[in-house]
This record gives structure tokens, C-alpha cells and sequence, in this order.
């Protein structure tokens, strides 16, 4: 018997916003965020379309393909739990490449594929799933935090399920802190295997 879970809405606010604008995928505070159908124009991640990597084993590495991660979401609380579990003092969103971090709403990073964030402001974007923590975003935190080479290794165990969602922007438009975001939920349902 399948459980059907019926469509739900959580709400947050936009506490930072982030871009990054050079070759590096490191991103820094800006005061807005304006956003098209590709993403931040000049940001690392922007575009239609991107190259396969380790996240695709199903293409060979560099195949052309839709770019759904072209924003990095992350839940305040999270990025909280994350640095106390790495015992270090804070986990910057910029290190780890976050463009927009929400505080408000619950197991952010478990918002399932689909989901929809309806920003005050009039952006919508809709969420491709989980960001897997990684050994790059580890690196950069290391690079952050004198002494802690380990963090490399230990941030993709310890941030797993915790480490915010990918997404693509539905509408355009602009997206400031401050600002409040709506989290429309599909209904849910695990297929039966």
C-alpha cells in the first residue's frame, strides 16, 4: 500500500544573498539578487545549460546537459547544526557557494524535488533536489578554518542531508534579504520497489 501525503506549504525569509562572480564557485554577500532564466548573470553556475561530472556517471564527464543547479539554497538552522557538528564557530554560506539561505523552514534540505519557493518579490524557483555535500566544498571550508585540514573529508559525511537544495529559476525577477518565501510542496508519495 502506497501513503499518500497531501500538498503542504511552509514559510521562511531570506536571510543572505550570494554570488559568485569569478572563476571560483566561492560566492560573496550582495545586497540583491537579480535573477533570469539562466540563473545570476556572471555567476559561476549561471546558464541554460552545463557539463556533466562526478554527479552524472550516466553521461560521459563534460556532456552537454539542462542546468538545474543553477541557484544553491541553504537553511539558516542547517548551516548552524553543520558547524557544530564540524566544531568549528560558523560555516559561512559563501564558502560552500550559497546563493540564497532561508531561515524559518523546517529539514530545509529535505524539501522534496519540485518544490516550489514563491519569494515576495514575485521570483519562483522551482527545486531539482538535494545538494550532496562534497570533498570541494569541504576544501574551501578547510581553506577557511586554520588547522583543519580534516574538514575536507569530514564535511560531506556530517553535512549529508544538510547541506541545502539545487534549483532553477521558473520566473524572474529580483530576491533581497528580508524578503518572504513560500515553499509550496507537491504531494508525496514513495514508489513502491
Amino acid at each position: 500500500m502506497v501513503e499518500f501525503i497531501p500538498a503542504a506549504k511552509k514559510s521562511g525569509t531570506v536571510t543572505g544573498v550570494y554570488a559568485a562572480l569569478g572563476d571560483s564557485f566561492v560566492s560573496s554577500p550582495v545586497d540583491s539578487l537579480e535573477l533570469t532564466y539562466e540563473g545570476i548573470p556572471g555567476d559561476n553556475h549561471a546558464g541554460n545549460l552545463r557539463k556533466s561530472g562526478g554527479r552524472e556517471p550516466w553521461y560521459p564527464r563534460g556532456t552537454e546537459m539542462r542546468n538545474e543547479r543553477q541557484l544553491s539554497l541553504l537553511g539558516a538552522e542547517e548551516l548552524v547544526e553543520v558547524a557544530a557538528a564540524l566544531e568549528i564557530d560558523e560555516l559561512n554560506p559563501g564558502w560552500i557557494g550559497g546563493n540564497i539561505v532561508i531561515k524559518g523552514i523546517p529539514h530545509f534540505s529535505l524539501l522534496p524535488a519540485r518544490t516550489i519557493l514563491f519569494f515576495e518579490g514575485g521570483v519562483s524557483i522551482r527545486i531539482d533536489g538535494d545538494n550532496g555535500p562534497c570533498r570541494i566544498a569541504g576544501r574551501s571550508i578547510a581553506d577557511h578554518v586554520p588547522g583543519r585540514d580534516d574538514l575536507e573529508m569530514t564535511f560531506p559525511n556530517l553535512a549529508k542531508h544538510k547541506r541545502g537544495l539545487v534549483g532553477w529559476v521558473e520566473r524572474e525577477g529580483t530576491i533581497e534579504p528580508g524578503e518572504q518565501v513560500t515553499a509550496r510542496i507537491w504531494e508525496q508519495w514513495i514508489y513502491p520497489v
